[in-house]
């Protein structure tokens, strides 16, 4: 049994696609067995009985596996095809357990690798300070483009900037996260699944992108003419046409950088899910906000001489849709989401239209116009973060526990000490990124100083302010992202693809928010004028 078993193994070993360190540990155990099977001085009937049993109960389970991981991925594509799919399975899971009750050792290479604080924090520190300095330099250029006469005489573009900057965490940092799992669960050890995750994932995300861009200038349209009950049909063409090309151009830039930081992370063994988030999210703010400036500010001069650019330029990025999706359905790993992964993205995109209007409430005010350099801020940090939480949790998940299945300490009714202070396997990591908020605000907020952007000085009572938004910000959004991620794991969805759209998006709701109020605090209690205002 044991030596037909081996040669069905050698048989699929082109096809089957293990998390790292199975592979190994199926020939440990096969030769285990193989070992037992021979009878030794002192070899009782009774041990040579068990010994077979467990011999003839590892057998099918690896016939098992086999004719399982056998199916090509046109099979996998054919209706059976889930979003947990490319994961671990239930029976594997199983697998995994009965490997733990027995003392072999062997069990240990099934793991993920154990990290230390000082180590984590090291592998996260560089990309989050990135992150943070290309959060900072999206909020200079924001405070410098507010005085541009597209931003003047079209208000509603300021709707559109978070709408459009949360598009980093509702596309990229989600692919990110994706293809982390991905490698951590050995799914692109394979060359032929790891093209075909990344071209399947970038088509999704180009339409992804363009559709998600326009619904957001629609959004903004809607959202700037019901309080004032003023509608342009040029404006809201030139919003259309601003925010679909800024969309389109940015996320298949962002695309390409973030599938290079993924496969860079997997040949030098570092763990993605701590550096491929905040990098996704390290200049995309940037690009995203340089790109959305130059378009708007070209069409607006082009407004009056040339009324059908806009409507070309719009027309010319949405009729890219179709060629996109016929690319995304024809890999496996993105057909399922191109139908079924629009929810998150679209409500995301919804939440960031609401923080966008906030800001360009706050920014009516003149008094207020020092908010417009912090809102990227202390938006991006917040959601860097978080996705780096969540994309951890979703690892774990589809490491260790089947769909629909949480560990023990994720079961009943969740409270937020949970979170820092549990048993879970990334309790640690919370605070670790928990710590991280308030020097890496500092750093920014300082590096803001020294180059002389905004209208607000440090004073001691606003530096106090801001960061006790700034922290309050990220310990919900742990909070949130602790309960969320595991919900929708036991629900059955996958909390890679669902759950940072979501957080990244109450990140900026929060994070405007809070520092709307947190400039209204201010003035109320005198810090004005030169500290405050304009």
């Amino acid at each position: 049994m044991v030596g037909e078993t081996l040669l069905l193994l050698k048989q699929n070993e082109k096809i089957l696609l293990f998390p790292t360190g199975y592979t190994k540990l199926q020939d440990e155990r096969l030769a285990m067995v193989d070992l037992g099977a021979k009878p030794e001085n002192g070899f009782r009937p009774e041990a040579a009985h068990l010994e077979g049993g467990r011999s003839h109960l590892e057998g099918r389970r690896v016939v098992d596996r086999a004719a399982r991981a056998s199916l090509s991925l046109s099979d996998c594509a054919d209706g059976a095809y889930s979003e947990t799919e490319p994961m671990l399975s239930a029976q594997e899971g199983e697998e995994a357990e009965a490997e733990e009750e027995e003392p072999t050792g062997a069990a240990q290479g099934s793991a993920l690798p154990k990290e230390s604080p000082l180590a984590m924090a090291l592998q996260i520190l560089l990309p989050f300070l990135l992150a943070g300095f290309g959060t900072v330099s999206a909020g200079m250029v924001l405070d410098i483009v507010q005085h541009w006469d597209a931003f003047q005489y079209i208000t509603e573009i300021f709707i559109l900037v978070p709408a459009l900057l949360g598009l980093k965490g509702n596309l990229e940092m989600t692919l990110a996260s994706r293809l982390s799992t991905a490698v951590n669960v050995g799914k692109m050890d394979s060359p032929i699944e790891k093209w075909n995750l990344i071209i399947g994932n970038l088509a999704l995300k180009q339409v992804q992108a363009t559709v998600v861009g326009f619904l957001a200038a629609v959004a903004a349209v809607v959202l700037g003419w019901i309080p004032e009950g003023k509608f342009q049909m040029s404006h809201a063409v030139l919003l259309c046409s601003s925010s679909v090309a800024t969309a389109f151009i940015a996320s298949l830039l962002q695309g390409i950088i973030m599938v290079g930081v993924i496969v860079g992370s997997k040949k030098t063994g570092i763990n993605p899910d701590n550096v491929a988030t905040p990098i996704a999210a390290s200049f995309g703010d940037l690009i995203t906000l340089a790109i959305l400036a130059w378009i708007s500010q070209g069409l607006y001069t082009c407004l009056d001489p040339y009324p059908y650019v806009s409507s070309l330029v719009c027309a010319f990025f949405m009729c890219l849709t179709p060629l996109w999706m016929v690319i995304s359905s024809k890999h496996p790993a993105s057909r399922t989401l191109l139908y079924s992964g629009w929810e998150p993205v679209i409500t995301a995109m919804l939440i960031s239209s609401i923080g966008g209007l906030i800001l360009d409430k706050t920014l009516s005010n003149p008094n207020m116009a020092g908010i417009v350099v912090y809102t990227p801020v202390i938006n991006g940090i917040g959601g860097n973060l978080v996705a780096i939480q969540s994309s951890r949790f979703s690892t774990h998940l589809h490491f260790h526990c089947a769909p629909g299945e949480v560990p023990d300490e994720a079961k009943g009714c969740y409270y937020p000490c949970r979170t820092f202070f549990g048993s879970g396997a990334n309790h640690r990591s919370a605070q670790v990124l928990l710590l991280l908020v308030i020097p890496g605000h500092l750093i920014f907020l300082y590096t803001i100083h020294l180059m002389k952007s905004g209208h607000t000085t440090l004073t001691p009572i606003f530096m106090s302010v801001y960061l006790a938004a700034a922290l309050l910000q990220v310990l919900l959004l742990l909070c949130i992202a602790d309960w969320m991620v595991h919900s929708m794991w036991r629900s059955g969805k996958d909390p890679d693809s669902f759950s940072i759209p979501y957080l990244t998006a109450l990140g900026d709701l929060l994070g405007t928010a809070l520092l709307a109020l947190s400039f209204h605090f201010l003035w109320l209690i005198g810090d004005q004028d030169s500290d405050v205002g304009d």
